[in-house]
């Protein structure tokens, strides 16, 4: 009978598939097609959730077939991260797309990234104190005290690491071993040496033009060459997005979510809150929020879906460049910076409405003036270095916790919805870093606005 009911499970999985794959054939646009997926996954997973419970075995042994398709999906999006973000920032300097203005692009996105992570701060501070939430009123179980114990355990690796040395380990040391993905902050190792090569070109350009030619040529090819291998990824975006997301339907702990829902209503309004102020930066910006939405979409949608920036990169990327506008230079430097740096959603929000919660369980006044100006400045130096993937807001949550000296064990006990928040987080942070893209495209007078204003349905016809 189980036998029976696994194949089931994996026909309707197919079925939908070969639906979305009918689709393709009829011409239908990339974006419906994504949306599809979407609306299918939640449908096919409340489904396996009812029918089966979180804890069936069935379902367990469903899962990873669900996830040859989803997971897989994933790891070829991280498999074109590292040569994506390579060859694409050393195109962008062949062809002088960066030059002159890195210093003040540069300047321009870190600022942008860091701003908007104080900003995430002090809604995360706003919405907690608005919800009147309150560490002491969360039942702490078996699985939330073993969290507990297990970060406290990790604090001693990372709460003594100064600002210095985490600027120093953005450096990297090996260029080779940070193409493999090994540090958390491997993205920016990588963006660095290929900055460091890009400016190497441009002096070959002014003392040894003929070699300059053919070093142009070779990156141009292999430029060429990676952009078809991310074309072929990404054709794939509504089938991964249709599994990851009734995988995630399908085993959440709707009871969980219920016994915790003050939290995660609060958390979701802080993070509708800061999407809405990265709107108001665009429109500041003299551009269309509603267009930056319908386009940024396909991106934000399996960022959700996923909960991984990394993993979420080459669409990042891909909506930047041939939806938003935005020179391929800018938008490698936003988004691959934006993966462990001012993270709004896990570097801002969460560890600030962690802090704002813990403090009266140790006699601190939440309302104290110090203590919310020092946990702001905090949560923006401690964005440096926070990881893309999922974890990272535990992460960023250790570090801002341990410097304000606040017991973090208590972070434990929100790891029943850890995943459902998680998934708004992921989103907020691809969209924070899409808006330091496009805004810092815009301030330096290279944002193309004809194709920021094109029609999405002529821009997907193809796709």
């Amino acid at each position: 009978m189980n036998t029976f009911l696994l194949i089931v499970n994996i026909a309707g999985l197919l079925l939908l598939v070969g639906l979305l794959y009918r689709m393709n054939r009829k011409k239908v646009s990339f974006s419906k097609r994504v949306f599809t997926g979407l609306g299918l996954g939640i449908g096919y997973g409340l489904i396996l959730h009812f029918a089966y419970g979180t804890e069936s075995e069935i379902l367990k042994q469903s899962m990873p077939w669900f996830n040859l398709i989803g997971s897989g999906y994933v790891k070829l999006l991280q498999m074109i991260v590292m040569p994506l973000v390579f060859i694409s920032i050393l195109a962008a300097f062949t062809k002088v797309t960066i030059g002159k203005n890195f210093g003040k692009m540069a300047a321009t996105i870190l600022g942008m990234l860091v701003g908007t992570t104080a900003i995430a701060a002090i809604v995360g501070i706003s919405v907690t104190l608005l919800f009147g939430l309150d560490a002491s009123e969360i039942v702490q179980g078996e699985a939330e005290a073993a969290r507990g114990l297990s970060l406290e355990e990790n604090l001693e690796t990372v709460a003594d690491v100064s600002l210095p040395e985490k600027l120093i380990d953005l450096l990297p040391a090996n260029p080779f071993l940070d193409f493999t993905g090994a540090r958390p902050t491997s993205t920016i190792g990588v963006v660095i040496f290929a900055a460091f090569l890009g400016f190497a070109y441009l002096a070959i350009t002014r003392r040894d033009e003929e070699n300059a030619v053919t070093v142009k040529k070779g990156i141009d090819a292999i430029y060429a060459l990676i952009m078809g291998v991310v074309r072929i990824v990404l054709r794939l975006t509504p089938y991964g997005i249709l599994a990851i997301i009734a995988r995630t339907v399908a085993t959440s702990d709707f009871m969980a979510i219920y016994s915790l829902g003050k939290f995660v209503l609060a958390s979701y309004i802080a993070l509708l809150v800061m999407f809405g102020i990265h709107l108001l930066i665009i429109t500041l910006s003299g551009l269309n929020p509603v267009t930056y939405v319908k386009k940024a979409g396909e991106a934000l949608i399996f960022a959700f879906t996923s909960r991984s920036s990394a993993g979420t990169l080459p669409l990042t990327i891909h909506a930047q460049t041939n939806r938003l506008g935005v020179p391929e230079g800018i938008a490698n430097f936003s988004g691959s910076f934006g993966l462990s740096i001012g993270q709004n959603g896990c570097a801002g929000i969460y560890p600030a409405m962690l802090a704002v919660m813990i403090a009266p369980s140790v006699g601190i006044n939440p309302l104290d003036p110090t203590f919310l100006v020092t946990l702001i400045a905090i949560v923006a130096v401690s964005s440096f270095g926070v990881a893309g993937v999922g974890g990272g807001a535990t992460f960023a949550a250790i570090l801002v916790l341990s410097a304000l000296n606040l017991p973090v064990a208590l972070a434990g006990l929100l790891i029943s919805v850890e995943p459902l928040i998680d998934m708004g987080r992921t989103a907020v942070n691809v969209s924070g870093s899409m808006t330091a893209g496009v805004t810092t495209a815009r301030v330096t007078g290279e944002l193309d606005t004809d194709m920021y204003n094109e029609s999405l349905e002529k821009q997907t016809a193809e796709a």
